[in-house]
């Protein structure tokens, strides 16, 4: 047994190991907790009756792109005066000619519109892609920080369809209605990201004074009617995305610094599309309908809807050189999210060229061929209970349980013998491997239900990111 005093100085040095390492993501891990706590549930039937068809859904597919794409650089950040982290590492950091002096820099981004020619764009393409491996909704970006508009919106010049830009000539450079056109027409969701701030507005960073950091670089209470203004611009923008783009199920705020009342724009917003899902990240809670962490997922079930958004690669925006992640590691982030109550919406960024890489493509044929026999646990599921224990994630249908081994890096086959925890299953129970159907023999123990896997189905089913044990229970007779 330990000494008293030992045993104090260890929960004390333990609380501040702990204390040490929550501060480290504080930000994130505090926010996600409190929306976790602060989340209302809209009171909007239709909401409602849309939130959950959406959280059946499972899997989205969210699209960065803009101007920036011909630089290779992060979407809008290099224009951010502050010294942040987004500005500091060597991706983000302003690079090129101009980037020794800011304003220069600005001016030569700016320009970038006006050469943006994406003469390869076919979002018919990217919905097969996307919807062969398993996505369903679509989230695009309309417009980000930088304030360049994907859309044809008659409220600035600055936009894809301005007459001096290379592609408005074209008869698809309305970009933001081709893309949900195709989208839609693949019976997907449809989402539009919309950025709160708009750093190219003279409302918002008015050139008067020198920007300071993300925010307006003036008092907006000594300036009511210049704020006045951009608040309008806002709505009237949102009013064209709601009105002129058909069925759209989603609006996704970005830019959670921008403190505006959103409400009377969502309002109106849902005058014209019914039902339609709000996301004001971290905002105001009745216009937050589900949670979306950032690039990571949450330890823990979340009893509310959420999402986490997370790039395919390394960047949100097309990157010449990029890495991605493996099929393996994007299907168990998958399957994480899912097991813990969330949908993913995973991010590609489309090239200058208006074209994808190519192994973006090949990782959704990769999650394509996973998904033809283990889909059926993950889409129109609900989580079980204990959820995620070690390698284990569990979900759950009307029909049947499922349990996923998440195997290790290195490991390609299953165990000879293998033990489902936490399983007590009643007699005349059948396990069997999805994408296979002669049931294991099975057994129980204090451990829980173990399993004999056969040397021929070991090696059938080799080198997949996770395997699915489906539990079929008998139902129980009245």
């Amino acid at each position: 047994m330990m000494p008293v005093l030992a045993k104090l100085k260890y929960v004390a040095l333990h609380a501040l190991l702990s204390t040490t390492l929550l501060l480290t993501n504080s930000s994130l891990y505090s926010q996600e907790h409190k929306d976790e706590t602060a989340y209302q549930y809209p009171t909007d039937t239709l909401v409602r009756a849309k939130l959950t068809q959406w959280q059946n859904l499972k899997f989205g597919l969210f699209l960065h792109w803009g101007p920036y794409s011909q630089r290779g650089i992060v979407e809008s950040w290099t224009l951010s005066p502050e010294d942040y982290s987004h500005t500091k590492n060597n991706f983000t950091q302003r690079t090129g000619p101009d980037s020794a002096n800011y304003f220069a820099y600005t001016q030569a981004y700016e320009r970038l519109g006006q050469t943006f020619n994406p003469t390869r764009f076919t979002p018919k393409k990217w919905a097969a892609a996307a919807k062969a491996a398993g996505m369903k909704y679509m989230v695009f970006t309309t417009k980000h920080h930088d304030g360049f508009c994907m859309f044809d919106t008659k409220y600035t010049d600055y936009r894809i369809t301005n007459p001096s830009g290379a592609f408005a000539a074209n008869p698809r450079s309305n970009l933001t209605k081709e893309i949900f056109d195709a989208f839609r027409t693949a019976n997907f969701m449809v989402g539009a990201y919309y950025s709160k701030p708009d750093w190219h507005s003279d409302d918002f960073w008015w050139r008067y004074f020198p920007p300071k950091d993300r925010n307006p670089n003036y008092d907006t209470l000594k300036h009511p009617e210049r704020w006045k203004r951009f608040y309008d611009f806002t709505a009237n923008q949102l009013n064209e995305l709601t009105t002129a783009y058909g069925k759209v199920d989603l609006l996704w705020f970005d830019g959670d610094w921008v403190k505006m009342n959103m409400m009377p724009i969502a309002n109106k917003a849902r005058q014209h599309q019914p039902g339609l899902i709000i996301v004001e990240r971290h905002g105001n809670p009745q216009l937050t309908n589900y949670l979306t962490p950032e690039q990571k997922v949450p330890d823990h079930f979340i009893p509310v809807p959420w999402e986490t958004c997370m790039t395919m690669g390394e960047s949100w925006s097309y990157k010449v050189n990029e890495h991605y992640k493996s099929a393996r590691q994007l299907i168990q982030t998958l399957i994480d999210i899912v097991a813990k109550n969330g949908n993913l919406l995973l991010n590609i960024g489309p090239g200058p060229d208006g074209e994808w890489h190519e192994e973006a493509y090949q990782r959704l044929n990769e999650i394509a061929a996973w998904m033809k026999n283990n889909g059926q646990a993950i889409f129109d599921t609900k989580p079980l209970s204990p959820y995620r224990a070690g390698k284990w994630a569990f979900t759950q249908n009307q029909q049947s349980l499922f349990a996923f081994y998440l195997p290790e890096e290195n490991e390609n086959t299953l165990p000879a013998r293998i033990v489902l925890p936490s399983f007590a299953l009643p007699a005349g129970s059948a396990v069997s491997i999805c994408g296979t159907t002669k049931p294991l023999s099975l057994s129980q123990n204090d451990e829980g239900t173990a399993l004999i896997i056969p040397q021929t189905l070991r090696q059938q089913l080799a080198g997949q990111p996770a395997w699915v044990f489906k539990i079929e229970v008998p139902k129980k007779t009245k």
